[in-house]
């Protein structure tokens, strides 16, 4: 028999030739191997700062870093890390968190808890340090040294590619091979997940290092028995310690809500009454987070690497680039080295804020589950239909990531997606993978092809060209199903549509002062006579009221130089003009809106039913737009009590 995670070995009675061939054939190895090699090929051609438009997101702390560590054999930011920057991309790390070093003194009195540190900076002008976890850039510097900064794009690669077969073997030890095959690929490649193999920062790596974790724990429950050594070292106890220390690498990596993640192999060994074993994974976890962070702490002084005595946000200008450049004259400060539940006002406020939340974690247009991680969904449904078959680690696992949606709904309300307008929730990318555990047994293509038709109808269009993608999220949600969902109103400063300025905070009217977001391509920014909407086509735009006071209503003028109809609906409440030619008209709405941070958020929805060509209708017009209506706004909000 050829052991599942060793396709190489097999008790044949010594016929070792085929055995060899068997395993060649293979196609969960085969399958994984061609993508290793297509992708490294790929990921090792391109010009990766031209092909990925420069720098996105968080990528140009974890890109120093790599660089540093791989060329430097430091995680020092020096005026050597500014000129190489500059070298790659042609320009500086925009958006690099850094933070000066630290020393540390120490007093013991009576007063609790008797040692008492205290920190001063280091005095060092010539460096910095930097304000992200070092982990994912450390594990890819070797890749970096080879192949420069296609390299951080080249672990990706390898990272993915291990999880595929890492996530074959894992269900084809209870499902047929080819059935197992077709569904982790649906799985993985009907997801959001392939995405962000092009964003060259940890996700990856936590969503990887969180599933080889799971892998090492839970493989032994449903594999057959070991026919080789490294069979048996998989369900050995070694193999549940170096499942925790890789967990604890991600728990340092990114502190939340990965900690969560250790309580189900955790009581699954205290469910066998193996309590010291048990309490060992946990304690071994925690101790390599604990040493991580004291590592950081000889590095730059500070134990946590997004607080300490001053961490900042730089953009446009950085330290070193030129004499005269200090880093007190840049950047925003933007230290949080400690754990703060965003408040909200009293119990029904939160607990309004938390519904909407929720919902919007489940089937957002933005950030939700469904769209993003729809084989998910399906894993879900074959779980539950199947439940009979389940463990109690089974249901451990989806407790926690249960567990893990609510409380990052809970800790951080505005913006748990991961804040600046990411492609999905990449803060619970890394959970996604605790989902593949609770695949039962299958036995037919259906599950897989379930999973690539819901998944592609939404994910298709973005990994069609993922760098464009990656660098302008809000392409996507303006099209196809994604319009049918709910806009996260909780989260209007971290949706997508912020990284697009023009069509975002765009200030209107006067009194009260309205801030507008246009969600889509299908308006024109505010000119004379109004907002044109496009004709024969729906526009959504959010109108945000910054202020506690909601509004009482709003008040639509449209005219259009033709006979149309314009619906509107702002948060469920509709109402409707009919138009004549250049004969304007009216409707008074009373809104519904979510309020979030002190503001109020109405989604509104404007459709025309005709449309014309000025240029082809007025003599004179060069406008070439097809319009239907031109729309104004007159909001009145309520009288203050």
């Amino acid at each position: 028999m050829i052991d599942p995670m060793n396709p190489t070995s097999a008790s044949t009675g010594g016929d070792g030739p085929r055995v060899a061939l068997s395993s060649m054939r293979d196609p969960g190895l085969l399958v994984a191997l061609a993508l290793l090699w297509v992708g490294s090929a790929v990921a090792l051609s391109i010009d990766v700062p031209r092909t990925g438009f420069g720098i996105k997101g968080d990528e140009a702390t974890y890109v120093a870093m790599a660089l540093s560590v791989a060329y430097d054999g430091d995680l020092v930011y020096e005026r050597g890390d500014i000129e190489r920057f500059f070298e790659i991309y042609g320009g500086g790390p925009e958006g690099i968190y850094l933070k000066i070093g630290a020393r540390s003194s120490y007093d013991v009195d009576g007063t609790f808890p008797f040692i008492h540190r205290e920190t001063y900076p280091d005095g060092r002008d010539g460096r910095l340090y930097f304000g992200k976890a070092y982990m994912s850039s450390l594990f890819a510097a070797p890749f970096v040294w080879v192949a420069g900064l296609n390299g951080l794009l080249w672990f990706n690669v390898v990272l993915l590619s291990a999880v595929v077969f890492g996530a074959y073997r894992f269900v084809a030890a209870r499902s047929p091979g080819h059935v197992a095959l077709v569904f982790v690929l649906a799985f993985l490649g009907a997801s959001i997940v392939p995405l962000y193999v092009v964003w060259l920062q940890s996700e990856i790596f936590h969503f990887a290092f969180v599933f080889f974790a799971y892998l090492l724990w839970f493989y032994k429950d449903v594999a057959p028995a070991p026919t080789t050594w490294f069979g048996r070292w998989l369900r050995s106890p070694g193999s549940d310690l170096v499942a925790a220390v890789i967990l604890g690498l991600v728990i340092f990596s990114k502190p939340w809500p990965h900690p969560l993640f250790i309580a189900p192999p955790v009581l699954h060994l205290w469910r066998q009454r193996r309590f010291r074993h048990g309490i060992a994974v946990g304690f071994l976890a925690a101790g390599v987070s604990v040493a991580a962070l004291g590592l950081n702490a000889l590095i730059s002084g500070e134990f946590i690497y997004q607080g300490g005595l001053d961490r900042k946000y730089v953009a446009g200008e950085f330290p070193f680039e030129a004499p005269g450049v200090e880093f007190d004259d840049v950047g925003t400060t933007m230290t949080t080295d400690s754990i703060v539940v965003e408040a909200t006002e009293g119990p029904v406020a939160f607990l309004t804020l938390l519904f909407h939340n929720l919902r919007y974690f489940l089937v957002g247009r933005h950030f939700g589950f469904i769209p993003f991680f729809f084989p998910g969904v399906v894993v879900l449904l074959l779980f539950l239909r199947g439940r009979a078959e389940a463990q109690l680690w089974h249901w451990l696992i989806l407790a926690t990531v249960v567990l893990a949606a609510v409380t990052l709904a809970v800790y951080m309300p505005f913006t748990w997606s991961g804040g600046g307008g990411p492609n999905g929730n990449r803060y619970y990318l890394s959970a996604y993978p605790l989902f593949l555990f609770l695949t039962p047994t299958l036995r037919g293509h259906g599950p897989a092809i379930a999973a690539w038709l819901g998944g592609s109808l939404f994910t298709a269009q973005m990994l069609l060209n993922p760098f464009v993608t990656a660098n302008q999220p809000y392409l996507a949600p303006m099209h196809g199903l994604f319009r049918l969902l709910p806009v996260e109103l909780t989260m209007v400063r971290d949706l997508p549509i912020m990284l697009d300025p023009p069509r975002s905070r765009v200030i209107y009217g006067e009194d009260p002062v309205l801030e507008l977001h246009f969600l889509d391509e299908n308006a024109s920014l505010p000119e004379s006579p109004g907002i044109w909407v496009a004709g024969e086509r729906r526009t959504d735009i959010i109108v945000r009221h910054t202020n506690p006071r909601p509004l009482e209503t709003i008040t639509v003028t449209a005219r259009s130089g033709i006979a149309t109809e314009v619906a509107i609906d702002i948060g469920g409440r509709d109402g409707r003009i009919t138009l004549e030619p250049d004969v304007p008209g009216s409707v008074t709405i009373r809104p519904r809106g979510i309020y979030s941070r002190r503001s109020w958020a109405y989604l509104m929805q404007v459709t025309t039913s005709a449309g014309f060509v000025p240029r082809l209708v007025e003599a004179g017009s060069d406008d070439e737009r097809y319009l239907g209506a031109a729309i104004s706004l007159t909001a009145v909000p309520t009288q203050a009590q």
